[in-house]
C-alpha cells in the first residue's frame, strides 16, 4: 500500500510591517495544532517515512512540531515547495516516489488544489472526507489518500482516505 500526507502549514502570525511572508513564525496554537494533528495521523496508523517541506519558516516549525511525533522519517526541505502550485507539488511526490508513506507539508492555495486534483481524479473511500476537503484547507488540515499497491505516484489511483482539521483536535480550556 501507497500513501501520501497532504498538510498545511500551522497557524502563522499575521502578515504586517516588518515581517516578510517567507520569514512568518508559527503561534503557540499553531505549535500545538500541528503537533496534534500528527498524532492523531499516527493514532490512524500511517507514519511517513519521508517529509516533504517547504522552506518558509512557518513550514519548517510545523515540520518540527510533526516529526517529533512520528518515528524514523527523513526529512527534505525543497525551496520549490514555496507557494508551489498543484503542478509542481505533483511533481515534487513524483520525484520521491520511494517512501511507502509521503508526506508534504506546504501552502495554500497550491496544497488545496493539489489535494482537489488528487480527489477528483481518483476519488474518496469517505464521502464526508470528500465534503470535508471540498469546503476549506485551513491551517493544519491534512488530506490522506492511499493506493492498493506499492506502484509509481499515478494520481487516478490515490483516493481520498480521510481530512483532518486542527480545530477538531482543540481540548477545551476551563
Amino acid at each position: 500500500m501507497k500513501r501520501l500526507i497532504l498538510m498545511r502549514h500551522a497557524k502563522t502570525e499575521p502578515f504586517g510591517e516588518g515581517i516578510d511572508d517567507f520569514g512568518r513564525a508559527l503561534t503557540d496554537q499553531g505549535h500545538s495544532d500541528a503537533t496534534r494533528i500528527a498524532e492523531e495521523i499516527v493514532t490512524l496508523g500511517w507514519s511517513p517515512e519521508r517529509i516533504l517541506v517547504s522552506t518558509a519558516r512557518r513550514a519548517r516549525e510545523t515540520c518540527s512540531e510533526v516529526a517529533r511525533v512520528f518515528e524514523g522519517e527523513k526529512v527534505r526541505p525543497m525551496e520549490s515547495l514555496y507557494l508551489c502550485g498543484a503542478r509542481g507539488l505533483a511533481e515534487a511526490v513524483k520525484q520521491n516516489d520511494g517512501a511507502g508513506t509521503l508526506m508534504v507539508i506546504g501552502h495554500n492555495p497550491g496544497m488545496h488544489d493539489f489535494a482537489l486534483d488528487l480527489l477528483r481524479d481518483g476519488g474518496s473511500l469517505d464521502h464526508y472526507a470528500s465534503q470535508r476537503l471540498a469546503e476549506k484547507f485551513p491551517t493544519s488540515c491534512v488530506a490522506m489518500f492511499e493506493r492498493e499497491d506499492d506502484g509509481s505516484f499515478v494520481p487516478v489511483l490515490f483516493r481520498l482516505s480521510n481530512v483532518l482539521r486542527a480545530k477538531d483536535y482543540r481540548t477545551a480550556t476551563a
